[in-house]
């Protein structure tokens, strides 16, 4: 597996463009938005992209979506259905947020705990990790020890639980029981910011090192 990430909107949100060195096969994980910007960096790596697949609802995450499958009729893997009522709320979610109106869309694939979704010959297995929001989904693949975690794990931070059905609680749990497991080793590519290892983080990170809960 080979990647790239692309910072998108005012957010800074990093897009992923992920592909299969075999078979050329690629994909975005959270088009966020700047769709010219993206599509100009597939062009760049001589890929075919193939699917779109999505962390979370958040609108810095999926602002994309719309015009990317009008464009190019992608599939849309991801994120849990319980990040459903996100998807839903586009138009509020711009209000909020500062931008401007997107197309809606509806996945054409939710994901569930241990599914794997594939991009030609990658396998990126499928964590459910509520706690940012009911439904976010991390993706990781064994191969690289690389893990997409979107806005649950920063570089020295935690996704944010003051949004409707957040629940810090659940976030801690999912970091602690989903991630770690994995291994120190995993270098994970955050929503925002500089990537990290887990080891780095159960070392160092304020909310989530390990010498917090003894």
């Amino acid at each position: 597996m080979k990647y790239r990430t692309i910072p998108v909107t005012s957010f800074q949100q990093n897009c992923s463009l992920v592909w299969c060195e075999a078979t050329n096969e690629a994909a975005f994980i959270d088009p966020g938005g700047d769709i010219a910007q993206l599509l100009a960096v597939v062009e760049e790596e001589n890929v075919k992209l193939t699917k779109i697949v999505l962390t979370h609802g958040h609108m810095d995450h999926v602002g994309g979506v719309g015009e990317l499958i009008t464009q190019l009729s992608l599939p849309i893997e991801g994120p849990h259905k319980e990040d459903l009522f996100w998807i839903a709320a586009l138009d509020e979610q711009a209000k909020m947020m500062g931008f401007q109106p997107v197309p809606g869309f509806e996945p054409t694939r939710w994901l569930d705990d241990g599914d794997t979704v594939k991009v030609g010959n990658i396998n990126l297995h499928v964590l459910h990790c509520p706690g940012h929001t009911p439904g976010h989904v991390v993706f990781y693949e064994s191969q690289t020890s690389t893990a997409f975690v979107g806005d649950v794990l920063f570089n020295g931070a935690i996704g944010r639980t003051d949004f409707p059905r957040g629940n810090h609680q659940q976030l801690l749990d999912s970091i602690r029981q989903k991630l770690w497991p994995l291994g120190d080793n995993v270098t994970f590519i955050p929503g925002h910011g500089p990537n990290s290892t887990f080891g780095a983080e159960r070392l160092s990170n304020p909310f989530v090192a390990d010498k917090n809960f003894g």
